[in-house]
């Protein structure tokens, strides 16, 4: 009986043993991370946005000749200062010249048939008044002095154009101004109207400068913006006065002009700085995350919020407004005294359990 008992006692420990085997190991339990977390709150933001303008001048016209001819010369170079009036480039006048002979003799040779129609005409007046002619024929005459009448103002106007055109084979100067481009050379043959220079007329100067698509709905026309210039100290006062309707096809940007009333620090063609006042955020309170908290998530911008009861974090969806420095400005989605992870963001799950990490002191 003894043996039988220690039998049937080894019999139900092999049975438990082979149970214990057979049976899934419990899952381990989740690790507590050990997380940085930081509280939000209001704080002035000093985020400046600036961008790279260049100086432009308000008006450049493009000056050519009113007749076509080969340029003889041109007194002008690029970046020379101009007055109104100055002969800047001159064409070869000698075939506007013979053009305008040829009207000149065309008016003497209509001046003279004109005489003769009317002497013709005022002997067969004398003529009528004896009787000795009819009433048709002095009226023939009055119509034959009238054509020569029509053909010498004819003549005359012709003249006058061949005039003009001689004086068109000089090219001067209609305003003030700096010569920005120079477009044909001496000895090139020029069509009427082909630009030759370029002038940028004196006066109020530009700034002009391009912002992206997010941007440019804030800049809005009369608004204020500060020209800083790299060599001379302090900022200029400018106000916008025109914003492009459409992008640029290559940049995808929009152009913005700022007018700046002071002509002669500003060079043109020289790079400055601009800073719209419509975009700058110094001195705003604003909430600020270093850019270590965010993650993405799906379409939208998200960070983890620590649930300092249960010790948990959440997902919470926030709106960047714009970057400063390494932080960023928060639009929305955040409260102040709101606790954000800011460190080990990648490897959190809804409803995780963390304890706040402490840096361990040196002793």
């Amino acid at each position: 009986m003894r043996i039988d008992a220690t039998f049937k006692s080894g019999w139900l420990l092999l049975v438990a043993g082979a149970m214990a085997a057979c049976s899934k190991p419990a899952p381990p339990e989740e690790p507590i991370r050990a997380v940085k977390v930081i509280t939000v709150g209001m704080q002035a933001s000093g985020s400046t946005l600036e961008y790279a303008g260049e100086v432009r001048a308000r008006v450049e016209s493009r000056l050519g000749f009113r007749v076509g001819g080969k340029m003889l010369e041109r007194l002008v170079e690029l970046g020379q200062h101009v007055k109104a009036g100055q002969l800047l480039a001159r064409l070869d006048p000698q075939d506007l010249k013979l053009a305008a002979d040829a009207a000149r003799a065309q008016l003497a040779a209509a001046r003279a048939n004109h005489a003769l129609a009317a002497a013709d005409f005022k002997r067969y007046q004398a003529l009528k008044d004896q009787n000795f002619i009819s009433d048709a024929e002095l009226q023939r005459r009055d119509a034959v002095a009238q054509a020569a009448r029509a053909q010498l103002d004819q003549a005359q106007a012709q003249w006058s154009v061949q005039g003009n055109q001689a004086a068109y084979a000089s090219l001067h100067a209609d305003v003030a101004g700096v010569v920005t481009a120079v477009l044909a050379e001496r000895g090139q043959v020029v069509a009427a109207g082909a630009p030759v220079l370029q002038i940028a007329q004196d006066g109020v100067r530009d700034v002009v400068f391009s912002v992206p698509e997010d941007k440019v709905t804030a800049i809005k026309l009369g608004t204020e913006a500060q020209v800083l210039r790299w060599s001379v100290p302090g900022a200029l006062k400018g106000l916008v006065r025109e914003v492009a309707a459409s992008a640029d096809p290559a940049t995808r940007t929009f152009t913005v002009k700022v007018a700046v009333q002071t002509q002669d620090d500003l060079a043109l063609g020289s790079t400055v700085s601009v800073l719209p006042l419509a975009l700058q955020h110094s001195g705003v309170p604003v909430i600020k995350l270093p850019t270590s908290a965010l993650r993405q998530e799906g379409q939208a911008t998200a960070v983890w919020v620590l649930d300092g009861t249960s010790m948990t974090v959440k997902s919470q969806t926030v709106q960047v407004a714009t970057a400063d420095g390494n932080d960023v400005l928060v639009a929305g989605g955040l409260q102040p005294g709101t606790q954000v992870v800011v460190a080990g963001v990648h490897v959190l799950a809804p409803g995780q359990k963390v304890i706040i990490y402490k840096a361990n002191d040196a002793p």
